[in-house]
């Protein structure tokens, strides 16, 4: 959906919309979408600011990403609000400049618009925990053998493999001159 800044001018825009999974570019993030991604909002032009736009409201998804300790699937229910402000891209300054705290929450737009897609799929991101585990008591991938000790318990002992590879250090000394 197309957040046009000429309709903006008229009137806000009220949505309600639905994305069925694959229609969102998640693509290069690692997540898949399983479920669609309803979305529900308002957006509006700010009067006397020069096009800056206020989107606001909420979303639900579930997506799918690989845990980060044992790689089996691990899925996340993401349902939260928003409140964004965007302006419009201007020209690159030829110096730089300094910006306030309130500046640096401020997105901005190009052209005639804003695509809801694009806000949404970073607001997905945004909400996604920094380390993705398919549950809290995961207990990942045995660095000897590889099994996934989820699944089984594979004998191994812990240090195993490095003490054998690093055996032949121990007994290393630095000669001195």
């Amino acid at each position: 959906m197309f957040l046009s800044v000429k309709q903006l001018e008229i009137r806000k825009i009220s949505f309600d919309e639905s994305f069925e999974p694959g229609a969102l570019e998640l693509a290069g993030s690692g997540l898949r979408q399983i479920t669609p991604l309803t979305a529900q909002g308002v957006a509006r032009l700010l009067p006397h600011t020069g096009g800056q736009i206020r989107i606001a409201g909420s979303y639900q998804v579930t997506v799918e990403a690989d845990c980060d300790r044992c790689l089996g699937p691990a899925q996340f229910r993401l349902d939260d609000h928003f409140d964004l402000f965007y302006q419009p891209q201007f020209a690159p300054a030829e110096e730089e400049i300094e910006i306030d705290e309130g500046a640096a929450e401020i997105g901005f737009y190009e052209g005639e618009g804003i695509l809801l897609e694009e806000v949404l799929c970073e607001q997905v991101l945004l909400a996604m925990p920094m380390q993705r585990v398919c549950r809290q008591g995961c207990r990942g991938i045995c660095p000897s053998c590889g099994a996934n000790r989820n699944e089984t318990d594979c004998g191994c002992r812990p240090g195993g493999e490095e003490e054998t590879r690093w055996s032949a250090l121990k007994h290393f000394r630095v000669a001195e001159h």
